[in-house]
């Protein structure tokens, strides 16, 4: 496991909180320069690296709803992230997913600033995301904690 994403009402605030709780100096907000539409997600976020490398972020709840598929309000306000180096990595771990058992949600797409993502639940409902970053690995924006 790589990273948490939790969806939160205002990214702002709780990147304050997460920089304050985590000792972690900047803001930690990333991808303002893609909004949201009416209909697609945005990419704003922000994303704290805890020492042992796991990834912290918060996200905007309707986003999250947006990017997902999931109405947040019958289901988890948190997704588990996995990173990997290629979509094709992706791709294999969506399909050992689906053969575990998990549910599959809107088919997997590119992000308009690289990252290639998919979704599914486990058998608990808990919402899973899958990674392909373009620079392998978990994204290069996060801050590390000191």
């Amino acid at each position: 496991m790589h990273a948490i994403t939790l969806a939160v009402a205002d990214v702002a605030r709780s990147a304050a909180f997460y920089r304050a709780l985590l000792g972690i100096e900047g803001s930690g907000i990333i991808g303002t320069e893609y909004p949201s539409t009416e209909t697609e997600a945005g990419g704003t976020t922000a994303m704290f690296t805890l020492d042992d490398g796991l990834i912290v972020s918060v996200y905007g709840r309707d986003d999250m709803v947006k990017d997902s598929g999931v109405d947040l309000a019958d289901g988890p306000a948190a997704t588990i992230g996995h990173f990997v180096e290629s979509q094709a990595d992706a791709e294999a771990f969506l399909d050992r997913a689906r053969a575990a058992g998990a549910t599959m949600l809107a088919p997997p797409y590119t992000r308009p600033w690289g990252m290639w993502s998919g979704f599914f639940q486990d058998p608990d409902g808990h919402l899973w995301e899958v990674v392909a970053n373009p620079g392998g690995g978990a994204p290069s924006e996060a801050q590390p904690a000191e």
